[in-house]
């Protein structure tokens, strides 16, 4: 078996405005990856369209999300930033993978079954293959860690499934054009410790989510400090006063979102807070919350405002990025046609495979 070196891919479709729960749940995390692994982040802007998105706002949230990477701590020189469509390797070899990956696995796939609900004779059949694009987004790179959240984990069993597949189904071909038993990797999930599940604001029992009709349900990356402090003091709770243990928020699901996102943006337990907190009421804490928000949030949402400023910049940043990823992605591409048998333009002083 082969050792891949560790690689990290992961990324987020430019739908709708980062919000809080990326940025916890996902972000922070990433910026502390970058520090220790070679890291790939992706602006999955293929991903989106499985879903019909207006043109001119697809390319004003790429260039957001862009923005938000960066201003929330992902350094374009440590680490790899480009949109997933200026890398066609993706596309290449997710057909690749619609060819190796079973309709029976795919059916499977209870994301879909939520998204397509009882219409799915209607939607897109971009929607039903997502799952191959994703593997196809990790194994273009032979990355061999992707964090992944709860609703995502049956994706990377998936990516898994077809990279053992294709290294079963081509193993002859893959010997005798002197690559390794595994060819691909097969990419684990990235273990960061407890996630960070941040709930929305309007009912403590749903994730905070992008497309909550209630703009006060979440904490935009791009909201000032006006509209932050706001927010957090109409969050719903109830009129107990914080516990002083933590088994005292069980079944106070406002109370424990706001503890929790107080411990996050700390970077602390939600223990300590309840120690500070506890028998003191919404009051008290609220206020203290909003100004911890607005402390670590605002400085992100100016200095997205400023990189907006600039688009120019942000296209040619993406574009370098670009040019890195299809440095990793192309060659690997290349040996996955030979693998297949797909014949591929030779340099004029080569001759055929």
């Amino acid at each position: 078996m082969t050792s891949h070196p560790h690689r990290v891919f992961s990324g987020m479709q430019p739908t709708h405005s980062l919000h809080l729960g990326n940025y916890l749940g996902a972000m922070v995390n990433w910026v502390k990856m970058q520090e220790t692994h070679d890291c790939i982040y992706c602006v999955v802007d293929l991903h989106a369209i499985t879903l019909w998105q207006d043109p001119k706002e697809l390319r004003s949230n790429i260039r957001e999300l862009t923005a938000a990477y960066i201003a929330g701590g992902v350094d374009p020189e440590r680490s790899i930033i480009f949109n997933q469509s200026a890398v066609a390797a993706h596309a290449e070899l997710a057909w690749v993978f619609n060819c190796v990956a079973r309709m029976g696995w795919l059916n499977r796939m209870t994301q879909f079954k939520e998204k397509a609900g009882k219409d799915r004779e209607n939607v897109s059949t971009g929607l039903f293959v997502y799952p191959n694009l994703m593997a196809a987004d990790i194994l273009v790179y032979r990355a061999t860690h992707v964090p992944v959240g709860e609703d995502q984990k049956q994706h990377l069993e998936l990516a898994r499934n077809i990279a053992q597949k294709f290294n079963n189904d081509f193993a002859e071909s893959i010997a005798a054009h002197g690559f390794a038993e595994e060819f691909f990797p097969l990419p684990e999930p990235f273990i960061t410790g407890p996630a960070t599940r941040v709930m929305s604001l309007r009912d403590g029992t749903k994730k905070m989510s992008k497309s909550d009709p209630s703009d006060y349900s979440r904490i935009n990356m791009t909201d000032d400090a006006d509209a932050i402090s706001q927010k957090v003091r109409k969050a719903r709770t109830d009129p107990e006063p914080l516990p002083s243990e933590i088994e005292g928020l069980k079944d106070r699901a406002g109370a424990e979102n706001l503890v929790g996102i107080y411990a996050a943006l700390a970077g602390t337990s939600k223990e300590a807070v309840l120690a500070e907190y506890g028998g003191q009421g919404f009051a008290a804490f609220k206020p203290a919350l909003a100004d911890l928000a607005v402390a670590r949030l605002a400085p992100i949402a100016d200095e997205m405002r400023r990189l907006l400023a600039d688009p120019a910049e942000i296209d040619a940043l993406l574009a370098r990025g670009a040019d890195r990823a299809r440095a990793i992605a192309d060659p690997i591409m290349d040996e996955v046609k030979d693998v297949v048998g797909l014949l591929r333009p030779q340099a004029k002083s080569g001759s055929a495979a």
